[in-house]
């Protein structure tokens, strides 16, 4: 399963600082028994969530286990993120997260349904199964940055990553 948090913060002089803090709560959500992996990317253009980080995680109930429980969130971030982007959705349809290398792009593609995305990319279809659920589906795939530049539908995402795909 793949569990997706999106986020941004509402003061971009600390975006340096909040990118150092990222690094490190990536490496805290490794510790917890059933997440595998963790990346985290910036939206590259457009009115989006800028940050999104994805998780490899073994099933729903990691959201309820206590230690996960302690270490999860946002901690002294928490009254800058901009509510307008913060969602946290739970999807099914890949056992484990892609590995989105430093030269590619992951775009992403949110529908009501699967399917309808341009272009002769491979797309993932996700579904939303647990916490926020929003949104429904989402189309994944992890291109070339030259491919994703040919990509013209204004409702499909780009993301960088700023990390490495981080594993146990």
């Amino acid at each position: 399963m793949i569990f997706m948090s999106q986020s941004g913060i509402t003061d971009p002089e600390r975006q340096a600082e909040w990118h150092r803090w990222y690094r490190g709560h990536l490496q805290v959500m490794l510790t917890v028994n059933g997440i595998d992996s963790a990346q985290r990317f910036t939206l590259m253009h457009g009115e989006y969530a800028p940050s999104l980080a994805i998780y490899t995680v073994a099933s729903p109930a990691i959201f309820q286990d206590a230690y996960y429980l302690r270490i999860r969130g946002m901690g002294e971030w928490l009254p800058l993120i901009d509510r307008r982007y913060y969602r946290r959705t739970l999807f099914a349809g890949l056992n484990a997260a892609p590995d989105v290398p430093d030269a590619d792009v992951l775009l992403v593609a949110d529908r009501a349904q699967p399917g309808s995305t341009p272009g002769e990319i491979a797309w993932t279809w996700l579904e939303a199964v647990a916490l926020d659920r929003s949104p429904p589906y989402r189309g994944i795939a992890v291109v070339s940055s030259a491919d994703a530049r040919r990509i013209q539908d204004a409702d499909v995402t780009r993301y960088q990553p700023v990390t490495g795909r981080l594993s146990k």
